[in-house]
């Protein structure tokens, strides 16, 4: 409940492209959602630079509201397409 963990997954070759956490340096306190808004930014923002635009989101179970919800409109904003 402390922390919250991303990461995109090229699942045909089973190797992971980017990753971010919000145990990442640089990552400011705040808000859980303002957090996750964080991590949802820099992992759009690595993604994008390993050459991934387009990804799909599986929220492993998670409702889609608050942080979940945070991060994954934080990652549109950047670029990232789900």
């Amino acid at each position: 409940n402390h922390h919250i963990y991303a990461q995109v997954i090229d699942d045909a070759r089973g190797h992971t492209l980017a990753t971010a956490s919000s145990v990442d340096p640089g990552i400011e306190k705040g808000t859980k959602a303002a957090i996750a808004g964080a991590v949802g930014a820099g992992l759009a923002k690595r993604a994008i630079a390993a050459g991934v635009k387009q990804v799909v989101f599986d929220r492993g179970g998670y409702q889609y509201h608050g942080r979940v919800m945070a991060l994954a409109e934080a990652a549109r904003k950047e670029g990232l397409d789900f």
